[in-house]
């Protein structure tokens, strides 16, 4: 596992098996799962948040999964 400070407030946490898990703030709000795809979160944070979250996709299309879901990756 590999910490990466992105900026103030957002980070990235990279698995050894390929995840990368993105915090806004200290919630995981979206990731890139191995095989490529995007998830975001299906919860309404911050217009920060969302922009934290719109600025690390960079374009990519991105599925909504329920927030348990990324709460349950980050355990």
């Amino acid at each position: 596992m590999k910490l990466k400070p992105i900026s103030t407030n957002q980070t990235e946490v990279i698995y050894s098996h390929g995840l990368r898990l993105f915090f806004s703030y200290e919630t995981p709000v979206a990731c890139q799962m191995p095989s490529g795809t995007y998830h975001v979160t299906d919860k309404k944070w911050s217009r920060t948040t969302t922009r934290h979250i719109n600025k690390w996709l960079d374009g990519a299309t991105a599925e909504e999964m329920p927030q348990l879901f990324f709460d349950g990756i980050a355990e």
